[in-house]
Formats: C-alpha cells, sequence, structure tokens
C-alpha cells in the first residue's frame, strides 16, 4: 500500500536544489586571501625598514625602493606577457622586492638589489608557474644570488648614526667580527660580547647605561655579571642589513601574524628551539670555552635570525603544509642555520639554511602526510 503527499506539502526539488550550494572540502570560511596575507606581512615589516632608514640614512630608503620597484615591474611584465593580467594587487611581488631591500646593506650599488629583486621574480617565481608554484622563497633565492655574484658589495657594512663615530669596525657586523676573531686567534676569542668589547666594537650609551643597571640592580646580588652588548642589537645599534638590525620591531612584528594566524608556532618555535640547544651545547667550541657554553641570546639577536625565522621561513608556498613537517622543517633550518653560522666559512647561515630546507620540502609533505580517514590498508583490501 502506498501513501500519497498532499500536493500543498510536495517538495519542490528544482527549487530546492538552486539554493543547494555544495562545494568541496574543507568547507570553513576565513577573511584571509593572498593579498590580505601579503600586505599585512608587508605592514608588519614596515616599523623595522623605518628603523633602518633612520639609522643608516636615506641610502636604506633608495636600495629598498630600488628593490620594490624592480620586482612590481618585473612582475607586471611578465605577467602581462603571459596573458595573467594585472597580478600586483594581491601584493606577493611588492612583498618580495621589499624584503629583498631589507636583506641588503644599506649602502650598495642600485644595480646589486635591482638585480636580485629581477632574479627573484623571474627565475625563482614566474619560470615555475607563478604565485603558489615556486619551490623556495624568492626574497632569500633573489639574497643569496646576489651575494656569490658582488660578495664584496654585500659584506660591506655601515656604521648606524646612533653608535660613536668609528672607523674601525665600519667593514663588519658584529657577527664577522666575531668569525674574523675566531680565524684570527685560532678559535680561542671567550665570550663573543667581551670579544668586542676587547676589540673596541662601538656600543651606545643606552646599551651601557642598561647594561650597567641590570647588573647593580638586578644580576650582582645574584651574583652574576652581563657584557655589554645585548642592548644593541635588540634594539638595532648594530651594523647589518637594513631589516634585520632591529630584533625588537621585528618581534613587535610577528605579534599580530600570530594574532592573524598568518603564521603558527611550528616553524618558528622548532627553528628557534634547534638553534638554541646546538648553540649552548657546542656554540662555545670556537670561541674556547667548552660544551655547554655557548651563547644563545647573543647569537638569537645579532643577524638576521628573526627576520629569517618569523618572515622567511614560514613562507607558506616553499614551507611545508602538515604540522609535523613543519617541525622537521624549522629544526632542520635551525641545525643548517647553526652550522654554517658557528662551523662554516660564512658568518651567518640563515639565508643558506632555508634554502637548502625549501628544497627538502615537497619530500618532507610526502612523507608527512596523515593517513586518509577511511581507506583501508594493503592487507584489509587483500
Amino acid at each position: 500500500m502506498s501513501t500519497q503527499v498532499p500536493p500543498d506539502q510536495q517538495i519542490d526539488k528544482d527549487a530546492l536544489r538552486e539554493q543547494l550550494v555544495i562545494t568541496s572540502s574543507p568547507q570553513f570560511h576565513d577573511e584571509a586571501s593572498t593579498a590580505r596575507i601579503m600586505w599585512s606581512v608587508s605592514a608588519c615589516l614596515l616599523p623595522a625598514a623605518a628603523w633602518g632608514i633612520y639609522v643608516f640614512g636615506l641610502s636604506a630608503l633608495w636600495v629598498m625602493l630600488a628593490s620594490t620597484v624592480a620586482a612590481a615591474g618585473t612582475e607586471y611584465v611578465i605577467a602581462t606577457w603571459m596573458g595573467r593580467g594585472n597580478t600586483l594587487h594581491d601584493g606577493s611581488a611588492v612583498l618580495t622586492g621589499f624584503l629583498v631591500g631589507l636583506n641588503m646593506p644599506p649602502v650598495i650599488p642600485a644595480y646589486i638589489p635591482i638585480i636580485g629583486s629581477v632574479f627573484a621574480i623571474a627565475v625563482v617565481k614566474w619560470t615555475f608557474g607563478g604565485l603558489g608554484n615556486n619551490w623556495m622563497n624568492p626574497a632569500l633565492a633573489g639574497r643569496v644570488f646576489v651575494f656569490f655574484s658582488w660578495t664584496g658589495h654585500m659584506t660591506s657594512w655601515k656604521m648606524p648614526a646612533t653608535l660613536p663615530a668609528t672607523d674601525a669596525q665600519s667593514g663588519a657586523t658584529i657577527l664577522g667580527a666575531v668569525k674574523s676573531g675566531i680565524i684570527e686567534t685560532g678559535g680561542a676569542v671567550g665570550n663573543p660580547n667581551r670579544y668586542l668589547d676587547r676589540i673596541g666594537f662601538p656600543r651606545s650609551d643606552l646599551d651601557t647605561g642598561i647594561t650597567s643597571w641590570l647588573n647593580d640592580a638586578i644580576l650582582g646580588p645574584l651574583g652574576i655579571s652581563m657584557p655589554g652588548g645585548y642592548v644593541d642589537p635588540f634594539i638595532g645599534n648594530v651594523p647589518g642589513s637594513i631589516g634585520e638590525v632591529s630584533a625588537l620591531l621585528l618581534l613587535l612584528g610577528t605579534i599580530y601574524l600570530f594574532q592573524k594566524r598568518i603564521i603558527t608556532w611550528e616553524i618558528p618555535a622548532a627553528y628557534f628551539g634547534s638553534f638554541a640547544v646546538l648553540t649552548w651545547l657546542f656554540g662555545g667550541l670556537p670561541l674556547g670555552t667548552g660544551l655547554f657554553t655557548g651563547d644563545v641570546l647573543f647569537h638569537a639577536f645579532a643577524g638576521g635570525l628573526i627576520l629569517g625565522m618569523f618572515y622567511m621561513a614560514t613562507d607558506m608556498v616553499s614551507s611545508p603544509t602538515t604540522s609535523k613537517g613543519m617541525i622537521i622543517y624549522g629544526a632542520g633550518a635551525g641545525f643548517l642555520t647553526f652550522l654554517i653560522r658557528v662551523y662554516g666559512s660564512f658568518p651567518e647561515g640563515v639565508s643558506l639554511a632555508i634554502i637548502l630546507m625549501n628544497i627538502t620540502a615537497p619530500m618532507i609533505n610526502r612523507y608527512t602526510q596523515p593517513s586518509i580517514f577511511g581507506k583501508a590498508g594493503a592487507e584489509e583490501e587483500a
């Protein structure tokens, strides 16, 4: 026996079908977009860039403008030629050029950051299909390319205006000065900051004042004495690349990135964790102070660790997509940074470490993908 549904209660299936929108998973909505992410990261880097202009002068501004304009121009020409239209609105090319400029010395011929940006966009990004297809971070690739092409210009540094006027160490960063001391003395310079004091590396009055207050008011009663030299690299009173010198302003920018989940904890935590442990365990050996004496604080604030760890290693395209993969990737970058910086021939190793881990990202993704829920294993299928 069948039951007939009254006509006034029948469902209009066609009308219902028109109201339904069926999409593929994942079905979570988020306001984030490529353009919003790229422009947000650029905005978070502006305070560090402004500080670079303040301490190094207008030459730093021209370097950043040259690299950014070159990247945007290259993007526009290639995208138009390939029939992609105007892709500048997504902000990726501007961010790439901006990062190239931030990774440059403040005084350098304009053609070097320009070539670095052109290489980053034309070779690293577009030869693999444009945004989302590059296999390594374009800005880092551009920086490394010009570093090995014009090493002399890329390793000549300007003292910030906030330090006492001196020409004694105008050609070296604090990492470079310590590395030179290790080579010249055969590997026994002691504490990095005490060595810099010994060779007369300039300190700001702010560094001296804060260090004296900490030693007198806090550390002294505990029987601890901290040498000067930690405050300057934290604030940004040291020679170095335009955007890497102020750890404080870079860290402030990461607060917004974490709040908006533009970056997550896995890569930075694993990166810093592996780097810090290895530096503490073995970083004192080249300085002649033995095991468990490495100066983690010095290495954390000196050089490009903060800039690379938060703003470039976390690049969504060239880093792994799984949580486990991110941890492996970050730990590997920390290990390579330690190896190159402490035991290699270069005083800095962040750029090379991240690029090398970019190469491994596809393999890490392959072996860290979670099992598909509900899929039968080989033994069950048999």
